[in-house]
């Protein structure tokens, strides 16, 4: 079997290699083309997530694979009415799954009813670090998606759609699919203030928000899209302002999260 090396090369004083470029080139899609995303092309991309870190080798995750139109237009009602969740031709559901671990406990004459805040975090950090991984996989195959966390919208509803069982959850979903439309490259905040060395440099933080809210707007306004001056944090203040998902904890708690 032969293996493909990711060649690094540099470019100036910037490193460069094929990761990095689909990195730097990153962009959300929302529109799709008709053609075919095989199960073949699905597997390989999972399988290859899977190789991502887990604490502990617990591997507290699973992925639900949605095809039918049904059960997409569903999920797009219960994520806030997001077309793309209905028009995507494959949507991954990422989940924190303790189902594994529990089956381990019971062998043992143990139970998982006293997990707490560490376990979730635990399993949820796995399930996201295998969906970063899924995304990258599907981008150097030329697939492209985005990510729904509009799933945390209403945890149970979802986990009843998606037939999952107890002590699973669904953390975010991702659509994905050959892209018909690939939108502008949106700016990023300033890599010197986001980065920091031996310690925390509070003074960045604040220094930032001036000159990311100028960077969006001009951003916003060269595709025609309406803003404010303040665009970034006019924008996390419209939405952040008024707590959200306030019913999460109950809700996962319910599911077999404990969360405290």
């Amino acid at each position: 079997m032969s293996v493909s090396i990711d060649t690094a090369s540099s470019v100036g004083d910037t490193l460069i290699s094929e990761t990095i470029n689909h990195l730097h080139n990153r962009v959300s899609v929302r529109k799709y083309s008709d053609k075919l995303v095989s199960s073949e092309i699905i597997d390989a991309v999972l399988s290859a997530s899977f190789r991502a870190p887990t604490s502990s080798n617990i591997q507290a995750y699973s992925v639900v694979i949605v095809r039918e139109q049904e059960t997409k237009n569903k999920l797009s009602v219960l994520t806030g009415n997001q077309k793309h969740v209905a028009n995507t031709p494959v949507f991954l559901a990422f989940c924190a799954d303790l189902t594994g671990m529990e089956g381990a406990l019971k062998r043992h004459g143990h139970d998982m009813e006293d997990n707490n805040l560490e376990i979730g975090l635990v399993s949820t950090i796995d399930a996201s670090l295998v969906g970063m991984s899924a995304y990258l996989a599907a981008e150097s195959l030329g697939l492209h998606g985005l990510m729904i966390g509009g799933v945390r919208n209403d945890t149970k509803a979802v986990a009843e759609v998606l037939g999952l069982p107890r002590r699973a959850y669904c953390v975010f979903g991702m659509c994905l699919g050959w892209p018909a439309e690939t939108p502008e490259l949106k700016p990023r905040m300033a890599y010197e203030n986001m980065v920091h060395h031996e310690k925390y440099d509070v003074a960045k933080s604040e220094a930032q928000l001036d000159a990311y809210d100028k960077a969006l707007a001009e951003h916003y306004r060269s595709i025609g899209k309406n803003t404010t001056d303040a665009s970034w944090t006019d924008d996390i203040d419209n939405k952040f302002s008024i707590p959200r998902r306030t019913n999460l904890r109950s809700a996962l708690k319910d599911l077999g999260f404990n969360f405290t």
